[in-house]
């Protein structure tokens, strides 16, 4: 997943928390890939939909605001819909009996999160909870059934977005089965750059990540503990591939990071 030329900030001032979370609800999803195609975000499967057809799936919906932390969907409770995201950050994970967890995705506005069964049914092998404050417009299943037999845009925006989730969670699959705890580090920090990185005037400055994850955040998107993470971040720093302040992350030599991806002096 090559980083491809990040943004432009003004007077290469580190980035305010409030500018790291508009960053983080206005682009692309974050999951552990590395197909660039999966980076751009994915549209909303409304995004097609006349004035009078949004009216009528607005009609079946309700809307419901959640607090960072707050549970969207409880893994094991009984499936009933989707949420469709409207304003906010969701992150779906999967929790073992054990306790520890391991992040899907985050997923941004037009997303949704309650597959693979749409139309209810079973129960939710998942779970997703806000990790911004976010607001969802909840569709339950049955009616959802019904409205895609009526309005085909709505079936085909469906069916483009299960088409995607399956993408990313292949990919998934495929980065814990063949890649090694630091190659997947690197390319978590790699997607991370690519999008929501924020470059400085100054080059010797690199490329800040305009989005706050925490050490726990990052560990579960790669199945490792927060320790090793940190512990990597540290030696990385102190190799001089990226710095760490306030929250910040600074790609300071994407080169190293890139050859570590790759599968060069992993540790």
């Amino acid at each position: 997943m090559a980083p491809q030329p990040p943004r432009q900030a003004a007077s290469g001032d580190e980035p305010a928390e409030g500018a790291r979370v508009e960053s983080a609800e206005a682009r692309g999803e974050v999951l552990l890939s590395e197909e660039g195609r999966l980076v751009a975000p994915n549209p909303s499967m409304l995004a097609a939909l006349g004035p009078e057809d949004l009216a009528r799936i607005r009609a079946h919906g309700r809307s419901v605001s959640y607090g960072r932390g707050e549970l969207i969907l409880r893994q094991g409770a009984r499936h009933d819909g989707i949420a469709l995201i409207e304003r906010g950050l969701v992150r779906s994970f999967y929790a073992a009996p054990q306790g520890r967890e391991i992040t899907l995705a985050y997923w941004r506005p037009g997303a949704f999160v309650g597959g693979p069964d749409v139309f209810g049914g079973g129960r939710h092998i998942w779970a997703a909870e806000a990790a911004r404050p976010t607001d969802v417009l909840q569709l339950p299943g049955a009616g959802l059934r019904a409205l895609a037999r009526e309005v085909p845009d709505l079936a085909l925006g469906i069916i483009d977005a299960l088409s995607y989730k399956a993408l990313c969670y292949s990919s998934l699959a495929q980065m814990l089965g063949t890649r090694s705890l630091g190659e997947r580090l690197a390319q978590v920090l790699l997607h991370m750059m690519q999008v929501h990185g924020v470059s400085d005037d100054d080059p010797a400055k690199g490329v800040a990540v305009a989005a706050s994850f925490t050490h726990a955040e990052i560990a579960a998107l790669i199945g490792a503990t927060r320790q090793w993470v940190t512990i990597s971040l540290n030696r990385l720093q102190r190799d001089g591939a990226l710095s760490q302040k306030r929250g910040v992350i600074r790609i300071l030599k994407p080169e190293t990071i890139v050859a570590l991806a790759a599968g060069g002096g992993a540790r």
